[in-house]
């Protein structure tokens, strides 16, 4: 079992965990010593004991909030999964006939010719 050096609140301790497990202590004794540094700054010197209790009731009281939270959002989701799917929505789009494009190419022809004939005469 790996032996880690932690420090929290100013002060080291040795702790055994599992191998393989060591990333998950030194990231739960970052969070022991972010809230043990606040307290010892507020406070002054604190018995060991004393400073661990009331960091970690700190961090409990943080856990359940977030408990709290994810209940709400996970009772959010059910319900919000639970609605049934909307309607499909009916989109019609219009269609252009034939006509209609051939039409609009013969007047555009027109047009073009029409400029051509006044600008020969402009320029005469």
């Amino acid at each position: 079992m790996p032996d880690l050096e932690i420090t929290i609140g100013g002060k080291g301790f040795m702790v055994s965990c599992q191998p393989g497990e060591e990333h998950f202590l030194r990231a739960a004794a970052e969070l022991l010593d972010a809230e043990a540094t606040p307290l010892l700054s507020a406070m002054g010197r604190l018995p060991d004991v004393k400073m661990l209790l009331m960091a970690g009731l700190m961090l409990a009281d943080k856990t359940a909030a977030t408990e709290d939270e994810l209940r709400q959002v996970k009772a959010q989701l059910a319900e919000l999964q639970a609605r049934p799917a909307p309607a499909a929505e009916r989109v019609e789009v219009p269609v252009i006939p034939v006509q209609v494009t051939e039409t609009l190419a013969e007047l555009a022809a027109r047009a073009e010719s029409l400029a051509d004939q006044v600008e020969e005469k402009a320029s005469a």
